[in-house]
This record gives C-alpha cells, sequence and structure tokens, in this order.
C-alpha cells in the first residue's frame, strides 16, 4: 500500500473522537485476533488429522503448514488489492474467507480438502497481517496512533491463547481430539469451527466502521474522506486541512514498485532489504512456530498425555500474552537493537537446554520419551523461558523493525519482499519439523535452533542499527546519502 506516514495530524488539544478511533481500531484488530486464532487452532488437532487421514511424516507438515503458503500470497498482494479497492471491503473479503475456511477445515473429508481449505485461511491469514495495521495506522490520530497500533501485535496473541484455550476445553470434553463431541461429530473438527463465532463477529464490525480516509481521498472521493474526518477528529476546519494534506501526499506519492528495491545508483538491491530479509527469516528459524503449531505433539513426544499437552499450550499462551505487554513498555525505553540482543541469546540458551533434556532423554517406544519428573520440568520452565523471550523481543519487533528501517521511497516494495520471506520461512520450519522429529529426534531439532538463535544475535550485532528516537525521514535521508557514497565509490 501507499506509505502514509501521518495520514491524520493530531488534533488540538480537547479535540477528536478518541473513543471512537479505539472502537473502530478494536474491530479492525480483531484481524490480528483471527490470525492468531487460525494460526494456533491447528496445534490441538494434528495427531487426530495424521489419525482421520492416515497421512506419513510429510503429509502431517504439509496439512499444517500449507495455510502458510497462502499467507505469504495473501500478504504479498493484499496492499494491492486494497489501493484498488479500498481497505474495508477487502477487510470484508478476509472476514468471509476466514469463516468459509474455518467451516471447511472443520467438513474436510481428506487432506486435499484440508490443505484447499488451510490456504483459504491462509490467505485471509496473510492479508490481515497487512492489512489491520496499515488500515488502524490510517485512521488513528498521531497521538494516540503508537499504541492504536500495539492492538494488532497483542490481538494476534491473544487470539493464539483462545485457541489453545478452546482446543483444551473441547478436547477435555470429548475425552482426545479424535473422539466423538456434539452431534457426533470428531471433536478436532469442533475446534475448526469455533472460529466461526469470532469471524462471524469480525464481518458484522466491519460493516459499521468508514473506509480510510487516505483511499478515500486517493479514490477521488473527497467529500466521503472529509464526512469520516470530521467524526474522527471532532472539528469541521481540521478535516478540511487533513483532507488537503492527505491529497497532497498521495499527488506526490506513486504506487510502489518491486523493482524500487533495486538501488539506482549501485544498480544492486539496496543492503537494507537483505537485512530486513535476514531479520525476517530468522525470526522464524529458531522455531517459534514449532511450539505454537505443534505444541500438542511436541509435549507427547516429550511423554505428556494429551490433556497435559494441551494445558501446557494454555500455559504458554498466557506468556505469550504476558510478555508482549513487556515488550510493549520497554520498546520506546530501552531500544529495538537491545532487545532483539537479550531475545536472540535468551531464546539460544533456552533452545540449548531443551534440545539437552530432550536429546539424554530415554526412549518410551512408539516416538515417545520417557523423562524423569525434574527433566519434564526443566523442559517446561525452558520452553516457557524461550517463548517469554521471543514474545519480549522477536515476536513485535521484528515488525517494529520493518516498518521503521526502510526508507519512504521504497519501503512499499520491501514490506512486501520481507512479508514474503516471512511466511515462507515460517513454511520451511513448519513443514521440517515432522521430519526432524521422525528421523533426529528433538533433541537434534532443538539444538539446531538453538544454533540458529546464536545467528540471529550475531546478525543483530553486524547489521541492525538502533531507530528508536529517529524520524522515518531523518533515516531515509541518511540511507539516500550512503547509497549515493556507495554509488560513486563502485
Amino acid at each position: 500500500m501507499q506509505d502514509n506516514e501521518s495520514a491524520i495530524p493530531a488534533p488540538d488539544e480537547g479535540q477528536g473522537n478518541t473513543l471512537l478511533v479505539i472502537l473502530i481500531s478494536m474491530s479492525a484488530a480483531l484481524g490480528g485476533f483471527l490470525f492468531g486464532f487460525d494460526s494456533g487452532v491447528i496445534n490441538g488437532t494434528v495427531d487426530a488429522l495424521q489419525e482421520a487421514f492416515n497421512s506419513d511424516a510429510v503429509g502431517t507438515g504439509f496439512n499444517v503448514a500449507s495455510m502458510l503458503l497462502g499467507s505469504a500470497v495473501g500478504a504479498f498482494f493484499a496492499g494491492t488489492v486494497a489501493d484498488k479497492f479500498g481497505r474495508r471491503l477487502v477487510m470484508i473479503a478476509t472476514a468471509c474467507l476466514f469463516i468459509f475456511s474455518a467451516w471447511g477445515s472443520g467438513v474436510a473429508w481428506g487432506s486435499t480438502p484440508f490443505v484447499f481449505f488451510r490456504i483459504v485461511g491462509g490467505i485471509a491469514v496473510g492479508a490481515a497481517s497487512v492489512l489491520a495495521p496499515a488500515y488502524i495506522s490510517e485512521i488513528s490520530p498521531a497521538h494516540i496512533r503508537g499504541r492504536m497500533a500495539t492492538l494488532q501485535q497483542l490481538m494476534i496473541v491473544v487470539g493464539l491463547f483462545i485457541a489453545f484455550l478452546s482446543n483444551y476445553l473441547i478436547a477435555g470434553s470429548a475425552g482426545s481430539a479424535s473422539d466423538l463431541f456434539w452431534f457426533d461429530f470428531p471433536a478436532w473438527r469442533w475446534m475448526y469451527w469455533v472460529e466461526i463465532i469470532p469471524g462471524s463477529i469480525f464481518l458484522i464490525s466491519l460493516l459499521f466502521i468508514p473506509e480510510s480516509p487516505r483511499y478515500l481521498v486517493a479514490a477521488g472521493r473527497e467529500g466521503e474522506a472529509q464526512d469520516v474526518l470530521q467524526r474522527l477528529l471532532n472539528a469541521k476546519e481540521k478535516a478540511k486541512q487533513t483532507v488537503a494534506d492527505i491529497k497532497d501526499t498521495v499527488l506526490d506519492t506513486r504506487k510502489p514498485r518491486l523493482s524500487d528495491i533495486v538501488s539506482e545508483h549501485t544498480g544492486r538491491v539496496h543492503p537494507i532489504v537483505w537485512v530486513g530479509l535476514g531479520l525476517a527469516a530468522l525470526q522464524q528459524f529458531t522455531g517459534i512456530n514449532v511450539i505454537f503449531y505443534y505444541g500438542a505433539t511436541l509435549w507427547q513426544a516429550a511423554g505428556f498425555d494429551e490433556s497435559n499437552a494441551l494445558m501446557q499450550n494454555v500455559i504458554s499462551g498466557s506468556v505469550n500474552v504476558g510478555f508482549t505487554f513487556i515488550a510493549i513498555a520497554l520498546i520506546d525505553k530501552v531500544g529495538r537493537r537491545p532487545l532483539l540482543l537479550i531475545g536472540a541469546l535468551g531464546q539460544a540458551a533456552m533452545l540449548g537446554v531443551m534440545a539437552f533434556v530432550f536429546g539424554t532423554a530415554a526412549s518410551g517406544g512408539a516416538d515417545t520419551l520417557e523423562m524423569s519428573d525434574n527433566a519434564g520440568l526443566v523442559a517446561l520452565l525452558a520452553a516457557n523461558a524461550y517463548i517469554a523471550f521471543f514474545a519480549f523481543s522477536w515476536g513485535p519487533i521484528m515488525w517494529v523493525m520493518l516498518g521503521e528501517m526502510f526508507p519512504n521511497r521504497f519501503r512499499g516494495a520491501a514490506l512486501a519482499m520481507a512479508g514474503l520471506v516471512q511466511w515462507l520461512s515460517n513454511f520451511t520450519i513448519t513443514m521440517t519439523f515432522p521430519v526432524l522429529l521422525a528421523s533426529v529426534g528433538l533433541g537434534v531439532s532443538y539444538g539446531i535452533y538453538a544454533a540458529f538463535g546464536v545467528i540471529a544475535f550475531v546478525f543483530v550485532q553486524q547489521y541492525i542499527e538502533e531507530t528508536m528516537g529517529k524520524t522515518l525521514e531523518d533515516m531515509s535521508r541518511e540511507h539516500e546519502a550512503a547509497d549515493i557514497a556507495a554509488g560513486q565509490g563502485a
């Protein structure tokens, strides 16, 4: 989508309908909730799907990871489609896709239809990951935009938590994810159908929110844009002035092109783009989504029964939510780079502990491990500490950094590429975990993820610069000067 750093300037003291902005932002952020729920719901159904569809390790991996292919497509194209048809209309379409995918995933009679419906849901997840924060930034006055922007990440982790809790309650009531539940349907089907409820709430709420003023001005509907701004700002003259400011920005801004990531001075891809792609990939290569997608399978392989494994997911979800609040509190005080460094080291250390515990545990037969009570407790503590390190660092801060580090001139193109790499990296990790589990076991698998934690630490030390306290314009000018210098030295 076209870049817009200050679509709605801060209203004068005492002006602005803050409550209305919050309500509208919360409606849009429900897309983030569904993003989290749809990502987490499969966690409690992996073994039941393997049994129902009689799939091997590769098939199981693709059943889980297929959603991420759709997410890559949705994230890559959502901005362009929203520029053409409007943010609100595309979010409404996204809500419909969430509902359709939830219904279809629950009725699927085999791996092929299941994968199809999961890909549809993935397109919705990818689109929501781009559209919800963009819309919120475009309707929020500057003085509360930062706090409103945190709603998206917060709702994602809340959605994950609710999915884990829902899975635990449904499986507990039925006996297991494979057992029959209401109306003689297996419990795992109901785990997907539950998503129809928040999906419907999201769809209904979108019918009552306004279109983005930025889009309306770009579409030549200035009168409608002024009406929306007048409701948000409670000031007619301020609304007129803001429409004029947005119009100037729209007229001066051309739509981003993928070719913008290539420097006109050096003829090569901008180095900052490679840094962003590395940051996006490394967030996934430490294996965080192995826990979020395969948590129940992981803990059952470690010797826990299904009920305790699903309860561990609920605990992990709670830790994820709690430490996201810590990230929100620290990001503008401590800085981005220090939190990334601490998070990378912490994740590597905890993954190393898990690798040691799982690697030294005795085999319990049937692809499970036998651990002492003490070893099991250490594994649980290490896993949740690992999630905590991720939640206050690489989880939210990677997205913040990607939004800040690219110059205005090619931010849209660079973000599209970074989003694509992030989702494809997620797919790679998710697809390969069942194969690693079956071939080399939990110990070696977590050793590999721990190694990537060390690589992430070195990467941040070498290539990531602090962005806290700098304006986007200052960083753009710094990059432009460096790019010109590189071109002259070439």
